[in-house]
This record gives structure tokens, C-alpha cells and sequence, in this order.
């Protein structure tokens, strides 16, 4: 309950609470401090508010009165002199910065509970001529001087913001909260002081408190700490903060002690009738002569009966809602240990699960290492026997060399022939067995093993948890298969498809297709839905894309499948797009030819959107006759299509004839320069948007200067033309590296 008796703007328990027209309470000093001035009544500030070495501004000038001896005036409000809570204090606001006249600024203050209070700041100019009507002999009339309008006070509630304006009554025309005042008062008599010297936990009731020590003390403690004699006689003890002093006093409690209360705009009049208009309580008086007169009223008793059993009533269904919240609190605090024990339990099924894993993938260690094993030393083997026959072989060779190197050196012809014949079929045979790859190793040291582990890691990577949202034994969708055959990418476009994997039971409600950005950035959702085809426009030219896709069911979204790369087109392109041209252009030969059936202008569009890059394409002039204005460029895709292009804000364009041309943006001219179009003539659209400028060329010359400079977002390629020109739109052209001096602009 402590919340409910504490002010929002101070913190601390209520004191003087006043009830404001919100139904929010505020303490009365509280409010004094947060009332800021608003422009709607004639009430200046009062001279307290005012700086040391400022003067308020005068009041109203009354009638003279004789004061005192010594010439001193007398106040005009005993309250207000007495520096209380006066009606003059009550209606006390703020000026703001705008409002004082002051360039300085004076930083507001934060209560306890984070609402803002603003501090006292000086008054208005004017403050001058104020001192100087208050040092003007008594009676006499200030001259008017020039200051500031009529300012008068506000209040904002602290907790929801309301503002109430304040009558000529300041916050005393706001009702007192005594029912909230004595539950304020009993509460804090309630309170039981601990004593500041026990050992316990918690602390003894404190028994008296040392006036002079400013220490609590229980009964014990008091008598073993601070006894009654030496130095500690002469001390005062007196009861606790909160608890009554000793009979007689004039304490009394929150019982049937406390005066009836009064009415707040006839202090004699006790209330008695309830304004049902209003919602307040109202007195004899109020009803005879005051602004309750023709509300509807009932008795005061009545009343009070009935919204005590309204209160009642809505008590009770709070008090249920109550109990069901600590039956809720409760099972909360069993769903913790539940939870708990069983995060507990999934712990030790996960370590069991993986260590599983870690078992079988160490048996399989185990066969792959003996299946290494085994060829390893079949390699050994085979080129060991190698070893053996070629050393068998290089043996007898050189054996059979060394004895025909013996039988050459005898003299003896006839010896020699009977076996030469013999000797010399041996060597030639002991050559041939030298063969061609008998000198070659049979088997190589690489191992001819590879282990495909790629699909047991992503296996690992994608192991997870099956979130089952309901009874069915459902598990999330396997990983798509993407259909890499029929994946391509056109001009600025990709398009993607993909399938599920054969002998896939778990059924599939959508996919969801991912793309980046091109720079290798995030991925982005591009696409969600049943289908597997899907082609993605407006991308930006030579960029590289990653794209992924995953299926989804009730149980949950699958695994991402394989990343694909794209590149979209070095080059764009495209052709006019007759389906945003105006209904007076005539496109042909492939929608590469354009022309027009009106001797008025009209404009025609590419199907291309740059938004990025550079790019360059060209325009024939196939047709010139009468020697029209046609407009080259690029526009928006909102761009007005009836008139020529670059008269509106949506385009930017050079528009020639046969002797010169001009740049046009927003219908403004600029850059006049010698040469013009014929029959046969090529005009050539540079578009740079990493230096966001735009350039033109003639034949291949460049034509005047930079066009247009600091062009940013989406941009189409653009021709505007008559029926007396047909131009023929050439795409896909590399970029002209070497540029001809550009024609100087004629003056």
C-alpha cells in the first residue's frame, strides 16, 4: 500500500494531498512547485518568484491607505506576507525561456519518482517598471510602460499528463484529500521504528529514541547501551517516530477525533449534498447561491452508501483476480522447478546423444584408418617385389655383361665364333626384357582415397532441435535441392528454382527465397510462398548475388540449402517499353525502333532502371525531317509522357536540332552549344551514378560539358519525338574509354 500514499512527484509520503481534476493526487507543496504559466488570465508572478535585484511587476494600483509610522506600507495579504501558503503562493507558475526574456537557460530538476519539475526562473521584461511603481509614493498611479501580455497558471499532472488551468482561487479551488490525509496519517502511526543497535535479524521494535543521540533503542538495548546515569542523564528519551506520546497529549488518532469537513468555497458550511453533475461533494450554500444551483444533487449519506457498495463490489472483483494471481504465482514457481529438472533431463539426453554421435564416428575412424592401412601396405608389397625382380633383372644383366667383356678380350677367332652366335642372342634377349615401363614404378604414393565428409558437416551443422507445435509426428522440411540447370540470370533479372529431395515424406507449406544485397551484405526475404520458380527484377547491373531458400511447415522452417551465386549483366539490355509509352508512340523492330503519330511531343521509356553503375547506350537517327527538337535522356517512371522531356522535375534531358543543342531540367535551359543532328546521326547517353553525372555525345564527340551533375536514385532511359523523327535504340555498348574534346559551348 506504501506505493498508493506516496507523492509522484516528491517521493515521499502525502502531505496537504489535493485531489486534481484527473482524480490523481498531488501534495500541495508539490504543486506549487510544478505549475507552469500559460497565456490565459491577467496574473503575474508574485515578487518571492523573482530574483534578488529584480522587482515583480506592480498589481493593480488600489486605493491609497494611510500605513504605518515610518512610512512603511502595510502587505496586502496577511498569508502571502507571511510567506505561507496563500492564495498569491498557490497561483505561482513559470515562465519559460521564451516567455523571461532571459537568453540564458536554466536546466530543470528531476524528482525521485522521474518527473520533471521545472525550477524558478526570472520574471518577464518589465520588472523594472515594476520597482519603480513600487517605489512610487503611496497613491499615486504608475504610468503604463510596454511588457508582456497577460500570462496566467497551469498545472500538469505528474502521472498522466493532464493540464488543468487554475481559477482566481489558485490550488485552493482544488478539493482537499482528508480521507487520503488521515489514511496517510494512520499509516505512518502504523509504522513500527526497529531499534539501531540490535544484533537480532530482524532488529527488536525500538522502544524510545535519544533526543540528543538521535539513536533508536529498544527495551534491552537501551538499558545495556544507554543506561539512565553518568553522562546519559541528562538525556531525553522520548517514544518513537510514529507512535503516540504520553497521555494528555494532543495527539490524536485517525478515528471519530477528526472535524467534520468543510466546504472549500464556504469554510462555515459543512458538506451535505452530493453534485452528481460535477462528481463532488457541495454544500447548503453551494446549492442557494453558488454555480451547483440547477445541477442534479442527491444526499450526501446516500451517496455515500451507494459508492461505498460500488467499491465494494469492484473490490471483490479484484480480490478474485487477486487470488487467481498467487494461484498463477504459484504455478509459476512449480514451472521453475519443472523447468528446471527438466533442462536438467534434455542436458543429459543431448550429452548422451552426441557422445553417441562421437562413438560411431570413432568407429568409423576405426574402418577408415584399416581400409588406409590396407592400401598402404599393398603399395609397400607391390613395389617391394618391384625391388626384388629389378634387382633379380640388374644381377644377371650385369653378370652377362661382365662375362661378354671377358670373352671379347680373347684371341682366339675360332673360339670365339662357336659361341658368338649364342652369346649375342642372350644379350639380345636379356635387352628386351627391358621393356618399356619396366622401369616405372607400378602404383604411385598418392592414396587414391578421398573422404566425402562435406555431408556429414553440414549434417553437423544443421543438427537442431525439432520443435513439434503439434500431436502429428511432423518434423521440419529437409534442405532443397536447387534446380542449378534452370538458374540463370538476364540483364538485371535472376531467376531461381529448386525441388525437394526424392523420397521426402515430411509435407512442405511454403518456401522462403533469400537474396543479399549484391555487395555482400545480409540476406533479405525476396519471396514466401508454395512455389519454386521465382524471378527477382530490378537488381543492379555486373553485380554479384548469393541466393538460399528453405522450406516451411507446421513444425517449423528446414535448413537452408547450398548458396548459388549470380552475376547479373556486365552491360544492360533493353528495348522501349510500350507499355508505359505515351498512346501516340509507334514502336517497331523489336521495340527497338521508335517513332511518333502527332506532331506533338511525346515520350517513350526504356525497360531498364538504373540505379547504380555505369552505363552507356546509343540512339540512330534513322528519320529527320523539318528539323524537330527530339529530347534525349533519362526520367523517372512517373515522368509526364505529353509534352517534350525534361520540361517537368521528373526528367533530365539534351534536346537538339540540326545546328545546336540545349540541356533542359524543370523546363530551365542551359549550356547552348554549336552542332546539331541529320539523318544518320548517333547520339550517345553516358549515365555514371558512382559519379552521379550525366554526359552527352554527338557522333562520338562529346557534346558541351557535363550535363547534369549530383542526379541520385532510380533512373529510366528516356526519348521524347515527334512524327517528323524515328530513332533506332542500340544497347549492350561497352563504355567509351577514349572521349573527344568536347565542343566549346557558343556564348
Amino acid at each position: 500500500m506504501e506505493e498508493e500514499l506516496k507523492c509522484p512527484v516528491c517521493g515521499s509520503l502525502f502531505r496537504e494531498p489535493i485531489i486534481l481534476p484527473c482524480s490523481h493526487n498531488v501534495c500541495l507543496p508539490c504543486a506549487r512547485t510544478i505549475a507552469v504559466q500559460t497565456p490565459e488570465s491577467e496574473q503575474h508572478l508574485p515578487a518571492l518568484l523573482h530574483p534578488r535585484g529584480t522587482a515583480a511587476p506592480a498589481p493593480t494600483p488600489a486605493p491609497a491607505t494611510p500605513g504605518p509610522p515610518g512610512g512603511s506600507a502595510a502587505p496586502l495579504d496577511p498569508e502571502c506576507s507571511a510567506g505561507g501558503g496563500g492564495d498569491h503562493a498557490d497561483k505561482l507558475s513559470l515562465h519559460s525561456e521564451t516567455d523571461s526574456g532571459y537568453g540564458s537557460y536554466t536546466p530543470s530538476l528531476k524528482s525521485p519518482n522521474g518527473v520533471r519539475v521545472l525550477p524558478l526562473v526570472p520574471a518577464p521584461p518589465g520588472g523594472a517598471a515594476a520597482a519603480a511603481a513600487a517605489a512610487a509614493p503611496r497613491g499615486a498611479v504608475p504610468s503604463p510602460s510596454p511588457g508582456p501580455g497577460p500570462v496566467g497558471s497551469s498545472l500538469t499532472c505528474p502521472q498522466c499528463h493532464r493540464s488543468a488551468s487554475l481559477e482566481q482561487r489558485g490550488l485552493r479551488g482544488f478539493q482537499r484529500n482528508r480521507l487520503l490525509e488521515a489514511i496517510v496519517q494512520r499509516y505512518r502511526q502504523g509504522r513500527t521504528a526497529k531499534c539501531q543497535l540490535c544484533d537480532r535479524s530482524p532488529a527488536e521494535p525500538a522502544a524510545v529514541l535519544c533526543e540528543q543521540c538521535e539513536v533508536l533503542y529498544c527495551a534491552a538495548c537501551q538499558l545495556r547501551c544507554h543506561p539512565a546515569r553518568g553522562p546519559f542523564a541528562k538525556h531525553r528519551l522520548a517514544p518513537p517516530p510514529g507512535q503516540p506520546g504520553p497521555p494528555g497529549g494532543e495527539g490524536k488518532g485517525a478515528g471519530g477525533g477528526r472535524k467534520p469537513a468543510t466546504c472549500g468555497e464556504h469554510e462555515l458550511e459543512q458538506y451535505s449534498m452530493y453534485c452528481l453533475s460535477c462528481r463532488s461533494p457541495v454544500c447548503y450554500q453551494c446549492l442557494e447561491d453558488g454555480r451547483h444551483g440547477k445541477h442534479d444533487v442527491k444526499a450526501l449519506g446516500a451517496m455515500w452508501k451507494q459508492h461505498k457498495a460500488q467499491l465494494s463490489q469492484a473490490l471483490n472483483g479484484v480480490s478474485d483476480k487477486a487470488k487467481e494471481a498467487k494461484e498463477f504465482l504459484v504455478q509459476l514457481k512449480n514451472l521453475l522447478q519443472q523447468i528446471q529438472e527438466n533442462g536438467l533431463d534434455y542436458e543429459a539426453c543431448l550429452v548422451a546423444q552426441c557422445d553417441a554421435l562421437v562413438d560411431a564416428l570413432t568407429r568409423q575412424k576405426a574402418k577408415l584408418l584399416t581400409k588406409v592401412t590396407k592400401e598402404r601396405e599393398h603399395k609397400l608389397k607391390v613395389v617391394w617385389d618391384q625391388i626384388n625382380h629389378c634387382t633379380l633383372k640388374l644381377r644377371q644383366s650385369t653378370g652377362l655383361m661382365e662375362y661378354c667383356l671377358e670373352v671379347i678380350k680373347e684371341n682366339d677367332p675360332s673360339g670365339f665364333l662357336q659361341i658368338s652366335d649364342a652369346l649375342i642372342k642372350r644379350v639380345q634377349v636379356s635387352q628386351e626384357q627391358w621393356v618399356k615401363g619396366a622401369l616405372e614404378p607400378k602404383v604411385s604414393a598418392e592414396f587414391d582415397l578421398t573422404l566425402d565428409s562435406e555431408p556429414l558437416l553440414e549434417a553437423i551443422h544443421h543438427l537442431d532441435f525439432i520443435q513439434m507445435k503439434c500431436r502429428v509426428p511432423v518434423t521440419v522440411p529437409p534442405v532443397p535441392l536447387l534446380q542449378l540447370e534452370k538458374c540463370c540470370t538476364r540483364n538485371n533479372s535472376v531467376t531461381l528454382a529448386w525441388r525437394m529431395p526424392p523420397l521426402s515424406h515430411n509435407p512442405v507449406e511454403g518456401y522462403i527465397l533469400e537474396l543479399d544485397d549484391g555487395d555482400g551484405g545480409q540476406f533479405r526475404e525476396v519471396y514466401v510462398g508454395k512455389e519454386t520458380l521465382c524471378t527477382i527484377d530490378g537488381l543492379h547491373f555486373n553485380s554479384t548475388y548469393n541466393a538460399r531458400v528453405k522450406a516451411f511447415n507446421s513444425s517449423g522452417v528446414g535448413p537452408y540449402s547450398k548458396t548459388v551465386i549470380l552475376q547479373t549483366s556486365d552491360v544492360a539490355w533493353f528495348t522501349f517499353d510500350p507499355s508505359s509509352a505515351h498512346r501516340d508512340i509507334v514502336l517497331s523492330n523489336d521495340n527497338q525502333t521508335a517513332t511518333c503519330s502527332s506532331y506533338d511531343d511525346r515520350v517513350v521509356l526504356g525497360t531498364a532502371a538504373f540505379s547504380k553503375g555505369v552505363h552507356y547506350w546509343e540512339l540512330h537517327v534513322d528519320r529527320y525531317d523539318n528539323h524537330p527538337d527530339p529530347a534525349f535522356g533519362i526520367a523517372r517512371i512517373n515522368v509526364v509522357k505529353d509534352m517534350m522531356l525534361g520540361k517537368d522535375d521528373k526528367a533530365w534531358a539534351m534536346y537538339v536540332d540540326n545546328n545546336r543543342s540545349w540541356f533542359m531540367h524543370c523546363n530551365s535551359h542551359t549550356n547552348r552549344t554549336e552542332g546539331g543532328v541529320s539523318k544518320g546521326a548517333t547520339v550517345g547517353v553516358l549515365l555514371d551514378l558512382n559519379k552521379h553525372n550525366l554526359t552527352f555525345y554527338i557522333n562520338g564527340q562529346q557534346q558541351g560539358p557535363p550535363a547534369f551533375e549530383n542526379i541520385e536514385g532510380v533512373f529510366m532511359p528516356a526519348l521524347s519525338l515527334n512524327r517528323n523523327v524515328q530513332v533506332t535504340l542500340q544497347t549492350g555498348l561497352e563504355v567509351p574509354q577514349c572521349v573527344k574534346q568536347p565542343k566549346l559551348p557558343s556564348n
